[in-house]
């Protein structure tokens, strides 16, 4: 595994299963690891911690935070605030998901709409974006031209919304009224997958609409 660069961000693919509804599913995560050679943040803790760890090195864990709780996104994130001696943070609205896989274990702060996180000279907005569960959050950083979308937003569409807790409406609704509204050369990174960008997604909000996925 590499170790830390001078990019903002450093990428870490961890593989493991998704759990809900009585279903397993193999899976592939996205981490990101923002900030400088100083300090930075872990977002969605996912599979294999030391793999995240070796990606961060000797640098400072400011937070490790969770876009939302579904247990693929959220099962290592004791194991790095604990090595590291990080807060969790988690939208409160997570806390059903988060207690499935979590239940003797609470995060140490919330995260909430308009929050700004700042590590290693990154701010990151935080952008309430419900629908895919109901805290999702996506972290928005300006200065970059990227935000950072969990499973809110992926390359050709939103993110799953047939399991419990989801919902397809409320979904596409944070999308058009919170996503699409970012510049339109805005860099997406997701939860799974390949990167995309907010123009390239726009334009297909009414398929999405129409195709109800």
């Amino acid at each position: 595994m590499p170790g830390p660069t001078d990019s903002p961000i450093d990428h870490v693919v961890t593989s493991g299963t998704f759990n809900l509804d009585g279903g397993s599913f193999d899976v592939d995560n996205n981490v990101w690891i923002i900030g400088d050679d100083r300090e930075v943040f872990v977002i969605d803790a996912a599979h294999d911690a030391d793999a995240i760890a070796a990606a961060v090195g000797d640098r400072r864990v400011k937070a490790v935070v969770c876009t939302h709780a579904h247990d693929d996104h959220v099962n290592q994130a004791p194991a790095l605030a604990d090595r590291f001696s990080a807060p969790i943070l988690l939208n409160p609205a997570e806390q059903v998901l988060w207690d499935m896989t979590w239940p003797d274990r609470k995060p140490d702060q919330e995260l909430a709409d308009g929050q700004v996180l700042s590590a290693g000279g990154i701010d990151l907005t935080v952008l309430q974006t419900p629908g895919h569960s109901p805290g999702s959050s996506c972290l928005y950083a300006p200065e970059l031209g990227i935000v950072f979308t969990g499973d809110t937003l992926f390359q050709g569409g939103p993110g799953a919304t047939g399991r419990s807790y989801s919902s397809f409406d409320t979904i596409i609704e944070s999308i058009r009224t919170t996503l699409l509204t970012l510049p339109a050369d805005t860099r997406v990174r997701t939860g799974h997958g390949d990167p995309t960008t907010i123009g390239d997604e726009a334009p297909h909000l009414d398929e999405w609409i129409r195709n109800g996925s």
